[in-house]
């Protein structure tokens, strides 16, 4: 039996030490990429198997056993894969970065390539046992060779290693992992078992550890000879769909998202060509607690080959749909060397471009449907995420006009659940613009005196009420050609509805009213931009107003909420020549009051705050005491 040593093809102490310390962000990474090499070892002697079945020797049953010695401070994974060879050994265990299975990869040629299951493809993963060792050991016979063939490999990892041929009689490779000081937390099979249904699960082979029973005598948990599986070794979302029936979808939505509740909605779909990925996803039934932590990653769990990379994949589905859940598998995914973070790349960009569309058109299925309890499905659905939907109006403009169709409201005519659609077909004739008003609350909105003409006109208008409407406003300007007007904004225009003799009755108290509106402008030059007879009042005094270009009352409020300092301006006073309390203005000795009373019970009336609210009390006082 001969012995050598022999140095790294690498500066291994700098690389060793990046592995270790730098690479991977979690330890217990180590035994998934270990479990992954084994799992690669197995398919690529079932692929040589094909044309040499006598590889299989006399265990044709593939494996992978996970086991460890408390005493020792070992914990070693075997396969009864391919195996390594003394100078497959030395190449491949010796020259940091260079894999195997990337070199098996490029040797396979079309449908064998296409059908292979292998996910080594950086080199690096065997290294990661350095994380938690301070000495590795491999043991391993190549399929086909004599016993006396086989090969240890061993070394610290601090600048050399060891090789020498040995007798192994069962195919295959063993690792052992010598473990550190302080890393005795994966010395418990409790803790492996976990690492194991975390990141390993679904990897098609058996992954066996030893049986436990309870040692009364000793008091604790003691190791049998008998092995079990510990993993499913079974995707879901890899089998076919007519496989898979409606409580098996949702137990499994269950145990990824840990609700109790069964979905609202799930598509289920494998999407081939350039890039090839099956999706499951889906929607919650009710709205999770941090759904407006919008810094809160995503519920979509990626894989690739069916080995579990990464909770809560944002890169792979848009913020504004960070309520799903489901599973993303790749065939092949850019990661960084560590295999724990995507790399933007086209590949990314298709999956989550892919996906995003699945799942809004999974939500126009509901929306659309003619079913009523599909639709009902819908409302509860946009009652729950319909605001965070939204935001998807402003950051997903590939998408805007789809998004648009699924956005619903209140208006005037309901309280709930009106499309833009739904409204441009109950436009008036001769109406050309989508009316709206933002408020703070629905109520706030429906008593706004800004509505008085609509409602007289029977003109239907939308009431916005969610945070997030002033700023998907700044982003959606019309909708099938018909422009989002706010009835608080410039002067209304009612165009083809209102009628010649309207216009010419405004005019005319407009003229009439003029020496009376300079000496409000004057009253109130610190208060308001401007004042003007309103065309848009009926029954209320006056209202307020803002230019088309200034930002409204209400997102005023919001920024100013949020800390933010909003644009410094002043809102127009519009006040309704008819009104009594205006008319009462002219001649009065108490003007100047009656005239901040006006504007103070606009502010009110738009959900706005009194800057001085004693000087508003002791003004109407003073006005009822007269």
């Amino acid at each position: 039996m001969s012995k050598q040593t022999l140095s790294f093809q690498a500066e291994v102490k700098q690389i060793l030490h990046l592995v270790t310390h730098s690479l991977y962000s979690n330890k217990e990474i180590f035994l998934r990429e270990l479990i992954s090499n084994a799992s690669d070892a197995c398919d690529k002697l079932r692929f040589e198997a094909l044309n040499n079945a006598a590889l299989y020797e006399d265990a044709p049953n593939l494996e992978v056993r996970v086991a460890f010695d408390a005493e020792a401070k070992t914990i070693t994974i075997t396969d009864n894969g391919i195996g390594l060879s003394e100078s497959e050994a030395v190449a491949n265990l010796g020259t940091i970065a260079k894999s195997g299975t990337r070199e098996f990869m490029a040797k396979l040629e079309g449908d064998q390539k296409k059908d292979a299951n292998l996910i080594g493809q950086f080199g690096v993963g065997f290294y990661s046992g350095f994380i938690v060792a301070d000495r590795i050991t491999v043991e391993s016979r190549r399929a086909g060779l004599k016993p006396e063939e086989g090969v240890r490999w061993t070394s610290e990892g601090a600048g050399d290693f060891e090789v020498e041929t040995i007798t192994r009689p069962e195919r295959g490779t063993s690792v052992t992992l010598h473990l550190r000081e302080g890393e005795d937390e994966f010395l418990a099979a409790w803790k492996l078992r976990s690492i194991i249904g975390k990141y390993s699960d679904h990897i098609s082979l058996p992954i066996l550890m030893r049986k436990e029973e309870w040692d009364s005598e000793a008091g604790k948990q003691k190791l049998t000879d008998e092995w079990a599986p510990v993993n499913k070794a079974s995707a879901l979302w890899a089998r076919a769909k007519n496989d898979i029936t409606k409580e098996q979808y949702e137990e499994f939505y269950k145990q990824i998202s840990y609700d109790t509740e069964a979905p609202l909605a799930y598509t289920h779909n494998r999407v081939e060509g350039r890039s090839e990925y099956t999706q499951l996803l889906y929607i919650p039934a009710k709205a999770p607690f941090d759904l407006w932590n919008r810094d809160k990653r995503g519920g979509v769990k990626l894989y690739v080959k069916r080995v579990f990379i990464m909770d809560d994949a944002e890169a792979l589905m848009p913020v504004y749909l960070r309520f799903v859940k489901g599973v993303i598998d790749s065939a092949d995914l850019p990661l960084n060397v560590s295999r724990e973070l995507l790399q933007e790349s086209r590949d990314v960009k298709a999956i989550r471009e892919g996906s995003t569309k699945r799942v809004l058109s999974m939500l126009e299925s509901l929306a659309d449907s003619e079913d009523s309890a599909e639709r009902e499905k819908y409302a509860r659905f946009w009652k729950d995420f319909g605001a965070v939907l939204k935001e998807g109006v402003g950051e997903d403009h590939a998408n805007q006009e789809r998004l648009a169709k699924l956005l619903r409201f209140a208006s005037t005519q309901a309280d709930e659940g009106v499309s833009l659609s739904e409204y441009v077909k109950r436009m008036k004739e001769g109406q050309e613009a989508i009316y709206y008003i933002t408020a703070d609350t629905l109520a706030a909105a429906k008593s706004s005196p800004q509505l008085e003409i609509f409602r007289k006109k029977g003109i239907e208008v939308l009431l916005l009420t969610d945070r997030v409407d002033e700023w998907m406003l700044a982003h959606l300007f019309e909708f099938d050609g018909k422009p989002l007007q706010s009835v608080a904004k410039g002067a209304v225009d009612l165009g083809k509805l209102q009628d010649e003799e309207e216009k010419k009755k405004t005019e005319e108290a407009a003229e009439a009213f003029k020496p009376l509106l300079e000496k409000l402008k004057e009253a109130l030059k610190d208060r308001a931009k401007d004042v003007r007879v309103t065309t848009r009042l009926v029954d209320s005094p006056a209202c307020l107003v803002v230019d088309e270009g200034d930002i409204s009352g209400h997102l005023a409020r919001l920024l100013k909420q949020a800390g933010q300092d909003a644009p410094k301006g002043k809102p127009i006073l519009e006040v309704n020549a008819e009104h009594a309390l205006v008319k009462r203005l002219d001649g009065s000795a108490q003007f100047d009051d009656l005239a901040h009373i006006l504007f103070d019970q606009a502010l009110l009336a738009e959900g706005g705050q009194l800057e001085d609210p004693a000087a508003y009390v002791r003004r109407v006082n003073a006005l009822l005491t007269s």
